[in-house]
C-alpha cells in the first residue's frame, strides 16, 4: 500500500465512544483501496462429555456411476439475481508531482455501486458519497473487467449517498435490483453482501451472515472536516464488509436489496459489526438525486457550532455548557421568529440540544414548511420562539465530473 492509499485509508477512518465497551472504536468508511496483514486464530475446542456424536452416512456412489451433487441454495439463487446489477466504482482525482510540477489523474480509491434503475437511454447506480468525494473522474467497472466512464449525477454527504449514470447499453439485457421494504426486516434473518473488497481483484465478493440489529444509530461525518453531520439509523450486519465494501448492496434471502453498506467498526477484540444504510431511506435519497442532482434536507437557516467546540473565551454569558451557539443567522423566516446571532440553543420541541448533531438531528426528522418551537438562551434570559422549518438543497462533493 503507498502513502496515497495510506493518507486516504487514515482520512476514512472516524471514531466514535462506546459507552458499553469504555474504549475508543473505529469506524472505517469502506472505500479505501488499502491491503492488511491477515492473521488467521485457531480456536480450540475441547470435548464437553465422553459422549461421541456419530458422524452422518456420506454419499456413496456404485462403481462406474456418476455423482450428481445439488449446490443451489437460496443464497446462491439471491447472488445470481443481484450479481449483474453491482459494480466497482473507482475515484480518480489529480495527483500532483513534486518533482515534475505536473499533475495527473490517479485512482485513489474504489468503492462499489448497483444498478437500481434503467430506461431506454440511461442506467443509473447508488452508491457512497464518500466513495465518489473529490474525484475528478469516475469509473465503474463491470463483472467482464471492462472500465465504462460514469456521470455523477448527484451526492449527499448528509446520507452519504450518491447516483453515477451510464448509458443503458453498459447493462443490456439486465434488470434493475428491486429494494426490500426495510421497515419489515428482522433481526437474525439471512443477510448476503456483495462487494469490491480490498481492490478489483477481489471484485463481486460474496459474504453472508444476518441481521444483527434492524436500527442502530451511527455518525455521518464529513470527510473533508471530520465533524459529524448528523446521526443516522443504519442496519446492522455480521457479514463481512471490509475496505471496498462501500456502496454495495446488503441484500435479503429473496434477492431484494435491504441496505447500502457504508461503515464497520475496527478494533481489537471487535468483529463483525458491519452498517448499511437502510433501503426505505436510500430509495427517497437516490429518486431525488437522479431526477434534480440534489437532495432535499429541512434547515433551519443558520451557521452555527457547538459551544463546547468554541475556545471558552468566545463563549457568550449564558447559564449553560452546552447548546448550539448561533454565528448568523441566514433565513429571513427564522430572522423573523426572532432568532439572533450569539443567541444559544438549547432546546428543539421537547429535545433537549447540547450539541450541532443534536439539532441536525432533531431537525432532520422535520419536514420543511413544518413549525418548531426553540429555546434559546439570550445572555441570561431563556426565550422560546416559533420557527418554520426551511429547506436546503445538498451540492456535488466531486469535482467537474462530466458526462461520459
Amino acid at each position: 500500500m503507498n502513502g496515497n492509499q495510506d493518507r486516504e485509508q487514515s482520512r476514512r477512518s472516524r471514531r466514535l465512544w462506546s459507552g458499553s465497551a469504555a474504549r475508543w472504536m473505529t469506524v472505517v468508511a469502506l472505500s479505501a483501496l488499502s491491503g492488511s496483514a491477515l492473521t488467521i486464530g485457531l480456536t480450540r475446542v475441547s470435548a464437553e462429555s465422553h459422549h461421541v456424536a456419530q458422524p452422518k452416512p456420506m454419499a456413496t456412489r456404485l462403481v462406474g456411476q456418476p455423482m450428481t451433487i445439488q449446490i443451489s441454495s437460496d443464497v446462491t439463487q439471491a447472488v445470481r439475481k443481484v450479481e449483474p446489477d453491482v459494480v466497482g466504482v473507482e475515484n480518480y482525482q489529480l495527483v500532483s508531482n513534486f518533482f515534475s510540477q505536473q499533475s495527473k489523474l490517479q485512482a485513489t480509491g474504489i468503492g462499489t455501486g448497483v444498478m437500481f434503475y434503467k430506461d431506454d437511454k440511461s442506467a443509473y447506480l447508488v452508491t457512497n458519497n464518500h466513495v465518489v468525494e473529490g474525484a475528478a473522474k469516475v469509473d465503474i467497472v463491470r463483472d467482464s473487467g471492462k472500465h465504462y466512464n460514469a456521470e455523477v449525477v448527484g451526492t449527499d454527504p448528509y446520507t452519504d449517498l450518491a447516483v453515477l449514470k451510464v448509458p443503458a447499453s453498459v447493462f443490456k439485457g439486465v434488470d434493475a435490483i428491486n429494494f426490500a421494504d426495510s421497515d419489515k426486516i428482522e433481526a437474525g434473518e439471512p443477510a448476503i453482501a456483495i462487494g469490491t473488497p480490498l481492490g478489483l481483484d477481489f471484485a463481486d465478493t460474496v459474504t453472508s451472515g444476518i441481521v444483527s440489529a434492524k436500527s442502530r444509530i451511527m455518525p455521518v461525518q464529513d470527510e473533508a472536516t471530520q465533524q459529524t453531520l448528523d446521526y443516522q439509523t443504519v442496519i446492522q450486519t455480521d457479514a463481512a464488509i471490509n475496505p471496498g465494501n462501500s456502496g454495495g448492496p446488503l441484500v435479503d434471502i429473496h434477492g431484494d436489496v435491504m441496505g447500502i453498506n457504508s461503515s464497520k467498526i475496527v478494533a481489537q477484540n471487535f468483529e463483525g459489526m458491519g452498517f448499511a444504510i437502510p433501503s426505505n431511506e436510500v430509495k427517497v435519497v437516490a429518486k431525488q438525486l437522479m431526477q434534480t442532482g440534489h437532495a432535499i434536507h429541512p434547515a433551519l437557516g443558520i451557521e452555527a457550532y457547538s459551544l463546547t467546540s468554541l475556545p471558552q473565551q468566545m463563549w457568550p454569558d449564558v447559564p449553560v455548557d452546552y447548546g448550539v451557539w448561533v454565528k448568523k443567522v441566514t433565513s429571513p423566516e427564522t430572522r423573523a421568529a426572532g432568532l439572533r446571532s450569539n443567541d444559544v440553543i438549547v432546546g428543539l420541541n421537547a429535545t433537549t440540544i447540547r450539541t450541532m448533531a443534536d439539532l441536525r438531528t432533531q431537525v432532520f426528522q422535520t419536514k420543511p414548511g413544518d413549525t418548531v418551537t426553540l429555546k434559546v438562551y439570550r445572555d441570561s434570559r431563556l426565550v422560546t420562539m416559533r420557527v418554520k422549518i426551511g429547506s436546503m438543497d445538498t451540492q456535488l462533493t466531486t469535482g467537474d465530473v462530466g458526462s461520459p
